[in-house]
């Protein structure tokens, strides 16, 4: 796969939103925490599950929107950084909770790569038109299930078919909603930045 597949109009702003405007290591180390700091927020939007260890966040949402806006390896620093520090203490994990979390330690995991796989998509142009932008979603958010709902299986000892059940039924739902606004946020966003650049080789 190559850029001009994804591509829009060449010599036009390329590669993620977060270098539009230039980059240097210390807004690469800000945006990283930025990143981390986010998802933290996110996932303070928890509605438990009956039945299931795994609650409703605004977590992934704001992993693949980091993926997306800063790149693969600034986005999978960002969330190996939320990983290890709510691990080590930070109470940053869903509804204010720390520590290495048994149940749903696939899911930090699927943050990461997740994260790595969006940037690199949206590297590619996957998040300059809403049809591309769901399949950016679409692949992140099937990447976490893939490795969160196999260790809740593992984990628990429920078994895969009751992880399916626990662990990614009841959340599809709202990965649509998440995805549909993705598609309009992401797109509208670099039509804003083309229209800049378009202004500003004009003047």
């Amino acid at each position: 796969m190559t850029y001009s597949a994804f591509a829009v109009n060449p010599g036009r702003p390329t590669g993620v939103l977060a270098d539009v405007w230039g980059r240097s290591a210390v807004r690469d180390v800000l945006l990283t925490l930025g990143a981390a700091g986010a998802v933290g927020l996110a996932a303070q939007i928890a509605v438990p599950v009956p039945g299931s260890p795994v609650p409703i966040t605004g977590q992934t949402f704001a992993v693949l929107l980091a993926g997306a806006t800063l790149g693969a390896a600034r986005g999978a620093a960002g969330m190996l950084i939320y990983v290890l520090a709510g691990a080590l203490g930070v109470p940053w994990f869903a509804a204010g909770a720390s520590g290495w979390p048994t149940a749903t330690a696939g899911y930090l995991v699927g943050f990461v790569l997740a994260a790595a796989l969006t940037g690199q998509l949206a590297a590619l142009g996957a998040d300059r038109r809403p049809a591309r932008t769901i399949g950016l979603m679409a692949a992140g958010n099937a990447l976490i299930y893939l490795v969160g709902v196999p260790w809740l299986a593992f984990s628990t000892g429920i078994g895969l078919t009751s992880a399916v059940a626990a662990g990614l039924w009841p959340y599809l739902f709202g990965d649509v909603l998440k995805t549909l606004f993705a598609a309009a946020l992401l797109p509208a966003t670099w039509i804003l930045v083309n229209r800049r650049a378009d202004a500003h080789d004009r003047y």
